[in-house]
């Protein structure tokens, strides 16, 4: 089939490409405006206990459960006549909205409610409502917000913060850094794939496949928020992956086009050749990487369903760029794919002497590799501990729900965010509240459990119908509105305590095992967090299994070998457990957090490692069958052997080495162009994904690959008979015929 799709494009180039120009104008102007039909959510199901007690709450206590919260500082006090003044306008101001429910404010306040409003120093107090909407409109709404009440200069400042706030700064926030990455990635890979090709001609296309990729996920992306619920984290990881993988593709094919060329072969044939073999790896490479992907279809949330749809949609996307609109732009360019040399004026500026191109017996990855195989066992043994050793803190891990600390410490939710942990008794916007849907008693039976819940270490206060509690105590009169004959009875406990710690997890399960009248639910921050997470963990067997059990077909398929497979799953948990284990000593032990500007939570975002695990484990993978593609080009060409296999190795890994280390640098930097957006999650995101990348294609091809392959010798190529017959019927085996002997072949690309 490769080769049909080959012949199309070289008999019709610039049909081809005529009309590749135009699905990328269409896809960019449909997807232009993405962004605005994305969600913010989806880490959490409607099934949840913490998700049903807030149902309950909207449906049947609207407003009891603040959501956006505002501080007003002034510089006289709340009590002063200005800041009563911007705080009546403020409220004036959400009682227009018809979305915003339940407004409190320390000015409206109970009297015995007033203090909890009001910060410890005395200098400001806050304004919280409940904002509805899902997590489409929440953010939108609470933009909207934003933009009318928010103050920031003056005698008197309004910040907005809590929940819907966050949400909406994290939009803008991820919207901002997706354009700043592209604009840092794609000058930058530009210029290093011309100094890799040396040639600007060879540079310009991956990047034109590239920018295709970009447009294409943009439009795919915008036609599945038609369809689905997408979050908006997917945007920079689409893009990210878009770019990524279109110049990894296309490396991998260009570079084999100069070779057939150098070896003496026409524009024609060397566009076929470089189909059947390159694009056969493409191709397999591409459907790893959607298999990874498609392993976060078991999970129930949608964040990790838009993931899955949108990642593997954007990986079709650039393969077929890379098998379908690249031969047709080789077959235009032919033999000036070397024009726009850069090597000879660099060499005559830096008065440096000319480069001479080495066959690749005599390149440091041959040498590297031979060195490599002489002392196999100590270099697999010393690798593979340093690997663990690195991976170590992962064994530590924790994970937390993302809040505002995500964002940089200058966003107006962030610092509502701090003010609130640090300014008052207790942080209003982490508060747990219990759900009582059944209970039809009277406040005083109600009494004994909102007591005894007060008793709970790190409670500030309880709020009930019966009364507000302190550490036992009744301190103040209840708030009537906390219960209903018809609709049961809710209580407010608060809480000291960063709920996405430790603590705050074994404060919730006290909280648990507490004796209520009836059936109780519990919301809030510490208990979205435990559920969620419970809920993701539950999953991860089966979709380890699945991207495990699919890796292994397919690269039996490609390589008809079962412990090629096997050895490529081994190395592949390796590397990503090193690259855990960096994560967690960089973002929730907070070591490099001064130099990568983040805020140390102590937790780890649970969606981000499962996110890595699945893109990263296809990136590695990508780089493994480019490999192995050669290697076993190597192996059906020459004997089969120890001696063979040996060679067979160094000699792919001679040919590969300097592209796949090329493509592994290019996918670093599109990784760590996500890596400078200002939420810290995908800050973590691109720079575990960089680091997964850069390790896999140095530690792991260069060293730790070939010692295992020179340790098993003839053995990498051997499966059980019935196997055997089973790869010979239905393995793909198109470009092994007539094999050329490229041994004594000069590589002008790969050395």
């Amino acid at each position: 089939m490769l080769t049909r799709i080959a012949r199309t494009a070289v008999g019709r180039p610039r049909l081809v490409i005529a009309v590749a120009l135009l699905l990328m104008i269409l896809c960019g102007a449909i997807g232009a405006t993405v962004h605005s039909h994305m969600k913010s959510g989806g880490f959490v199901t409607s099934d949840l206990d913490s998700v049903r007690a807030n149902r309950y709450l909207s449906e049947h206590f609207p407003g009891s459960e603040p959501n956006y919260i505002l501080t007003v500082d002034a510089a006289d006090g709340p009590d002063s006549p200005a800041a009563r003044a911007a705080a009546e306008r403020t409220i004036a101001g959400l009682r227009e909205h018809s979305y915003v429910a339940g407004v409190q404010s320390y000015w409206t306040a109970d009297p015995t409610l007033k203090q909890a409003l009001r910060s410890k120093d005395g200098e400001l107090a806050l304004i919280m409502a409940s904002v509805d909407g899902d997590d489409a409109e929440l953010p939108l709404r609470a933009a909207e917000l934003n933009e009318q009440l928010q103050v920031d200069s003056g005698p008197v400042t309004v910040k907005a913060g809590g929940l819907a706030a966050t949400f909406a700064d994290i939009n803008a926030e991820i919207s901002k850094d997706l354009i700043i990455a592209e604009a840092i990635a794609i000058p930058i890979t530009g210029l290093l794939l011309a100094l890799v090709f040396g040639s600007l001609m060879a540079a310009a296309l991956p990047v034109a496949i590239g920018l295709f990729a970009i447009a294409a996920s943009l439009g795919i992306l915008r036609v599945l928020t038609a369809l689905t619920d997408v979050s908006i984290f997917a945007l920079n990881m689409t893009t990210a992956l878009g770019l990524a993988l279109a110049i990894d593709y296309s490396l991998f094919i260009v570079s084999r086009y100069r070779e057939e060329l150098a070896g003496g072969a026409t524009p024609e044939a060397a566009v076929l050749r470089s189909v059947q073999t390159a694009g056969r790896t493409v191709v397999y490479s591409a459907l790893v990487v959607a298999l990874s992907l498609s392993a976060l279809l078991v999970f129930p949330q949608y964040f990790f369903k838009s993931f899955a749809y949108a990642g593997i949609a954007v990986v079709a996307a650039a393969a077929a760029a890379a098998v379908i609109v690249l031969p047709a732009m080789l077959i235009l360019v032919g033999h000036r794919i070397d024009a726009g040399d850069l090597r000879t004026p660099l060499r005559k500026l830096f008065r440096l002497v000319p480069a001479v191109e080495k066959p690749p017996r005599q390149t440091f990855w041959y040498g590297l590799v031979i060195a490599v195989m002489k002392r196999p066992m100590s270099i697999a043994l010393a690798t593979t501990a340093f690997l663990l050793l690195l991976g170590a803190p992962f064994l530590g891990v924790q994970f937390g729900y993302p809040d505002d600390r995500s964002l940089p410490t200058d966003v107006a939710s962030r610092e509502v965010g701090d003010i609130l942990r640090t300014e008052f008794d207790a942080d209003l916007a982490s508060s747990a509240t219990i759900v009582l849907p059944e209970f039809r008693g009277t406040a005083a039976e109600l009494d004994p459990y909102a007591r005894e819940l007060s008793k709970v270490p790190d409670v500030p206060a309880v709020l009930s119908s019966a009364a507000i509690y302190r550490n036992g105590l009744r301190v103040a009169a209840g708030i009537p509105a906390m219960s209903s004959a018809q609709h049961g009875a809710y209580l407010s406990v608060a809480t000291s305590l960063d709920p996405y710690s430790d603590a705050g997890g074994a404060q919730l399960d006290t909280l648990r095992a507490v004796p209520a009248p009836t059936d109780a639910l519990i919301t809030g921050p510490a208990a979205l967090n435990q559920d969620s997470v419970t809920a993701i963990t539950g999953k991860l067997p089966l979709a380890g299994a699945l991207i495990a059990l699919t890796t292994l077909v397919v690269l039996f398929l490609f390589t008809g070998s079962v412990v090629l497979p096997i050895k490529a799953l081994i190395l592949n948990m390796l590397s990503l457990a090193a690259t855990f284990g960096a994560m967690v000593w960089i973002f929730q032990e907070g070591h490099l957090s001064e130099l990568l500007g983040f805020t140390a939570t102590g937790t780890l975002n649970l969606a981000m490692p499962i996110l890595m695990f699945s893109l990263a484990f296809g990136a590695s993978m990508d780089y493994e069958v480019f490999l192995l593609s050669r290697i076993r080009e190597e192996w059906l060409a020459g004997p089969k052997t120890t001696q063979g296999n040996t060679e067979a190795v160094a000699m792919g890994v001679a040919r590969t080495g300097r592209i796949f280390t090329a493509a592994a640098l290019l996918m670093s930097i599109v990784f760590l162009g996500v890596a400078t957006s200002g939420v810290a999650m995908m800050k973590l995101f691109g720079l575990g994904c960089a680091l997964a990348v850069i390790s896999d294609a140095t530690v792991i091809r260069g060293l730790l690959a070939p010692a295992l392959m020179r340790m098993m010798g003839t053995w990498n190529w051997w499966a059980p008979k019935p196997l055997a017959l089973l790869h010979n019927r239905f393995g793909l085996h198109e470009g092994d015929d007539s094999v050329p002997d490229t041994s004594k072949r000069l590589d002008s690309a790969s050395v």
